[in-house]
């Protein structure tokens, strides 16, 4: 457990995320992803991470028919955090106004069947609506008891000092693994020094710091990843190789290439929590263990030098791909 920043709120340092439940990495089964969040319940996970745009209430709901009946009976002992303020699709995706924002969380409410949300996240910067607006609105939405903290997501550190000026932010969620390090001088250093709760996105690369991936890796059509080049051609090759090579470097310290990321992503100075996601029960139990992997700085630094060559990774976004 650690505390979460300057937003006081105790947390399990992993999350769980439903993003792979939202509809955007193809099909799954439900049952199973139910069966996932339950599991790392069970385990001791307290925090969940969702968002308004997965699946437009499809991972909401979800994550609701998981935990229905905890949150019924102990709704205190669950940290729920949402995200609002995009519109993928749509002529303005992303989309921080008061009015879009007050709706979004009407909807998540209502989709997660709870009378609060603990945590509610400005899932992208959106540079049409000033933040002053932004930021009052949701803490109207906190003076109405609606929501409790309020946090933003793949925000800049230029933004977050905006959006602080009005009303102070109290987490960031950022996308961080180890091919994936531009917030680091950025937000990540923002964050730290100014007792921002941090959840890092994507620490397993959407995928690649699984040692599930090869050369001859396919996805579905309606999995984003069909669509970037990171996953393809000479980008993806490089990168799999630097896996191949932390595997074996995980295998040293008995731990997967998995637990070996989860475990580098949380030793990383200001990062509170690493958000994983699940669609089966055992995958979800193996990233759990990878708080238990234990980083010597000798450690840091020979992960350091295994990935010096492997190729930067982007994500999606509102827009596409980065």
């Amino acid at each position: 457990m650690t505390r979460l920043g300057r937003s006081g709120l105790d947390v399990s340092r992993i999350a769980f995320g439903t993003w792979q439940v939202g509809g955007d990495w193809g099909d799954f089964d439900s049952e199973s992803a139910i069966a996932a969040i339950r599991r790392a319940h069970d385990l001791g996970v307290n925090f969940f991470d969702t968002a308004q745009a997965y699946g437009f209430g499809t991972a909401e709901q979800l994550l609701s028919r998981a935990l229905g009946s905890e949150l019924k009976r102990d709704r205190d002992s669950i940290v729920i955090a949402t995200k609002g303020g995009i519109n993928p699709g749509t002529d303005r995706p992303r989309d921080a106004s008061r009015s879009w924002l007050r709706h979004g969380v009407e909807e998540s409410l209502r989709h997660l069947d709870v009378d609060y949300i603990d945590l509610y996240q400005v899932h992208w910067p959106d540079s049409a609506t000033p933040a002053e607006e932004t930021a009052n609105a949701l803490q109207e939405l906190v003076d109405e008891g609606k929501i409790r903290h309020v946090g933003v997501s793949n925000y800049t550190a230029a933004q977050l000092a905006e959006f602080d000026a009005v009303r102070p932010v109290e987490t960031l969620q950022p996308p961080y693994h180890l091919l994936r390090r531009s917030v680091e001088q950025d937000s990540l250093a923002y964050a730290r020094e100014h007792d921002i709760g941090v959840l890092a996105y994507s620490v397993l690369g959407s995928g690649l710091l699984t040692g599930t991936l090869s050369r001859q890796s396919t996805f579905a059509p309606g999995d984003w990843r069909s669509h970037a080049s990171a996953f393809r051609g000479e980008s993806l090759r490089r990168n799999l190789e630097v896996v191949d090579e932390l595997a074996s470097f995980a295998a040293s310290k008995n731990a997967s290439v998995s637990q070996l990321a989860i475990a580098w992503t949380l030793a990383q100075p200001g990062v509170h929590v690493a958000i994983v996601g699940a669609r089966r029960p055992g995958t979800i139990e193996a990233s759990i263990a990878g708080v238990d992997v234990r980083l010597s700085d000798a450690d840091l630094a020979e992960i350091e030098r295994i990935t010096a060559p492997g190729v930067p990774v982007g994500g999606a976004t509102p827009e596409g791909i980065e």
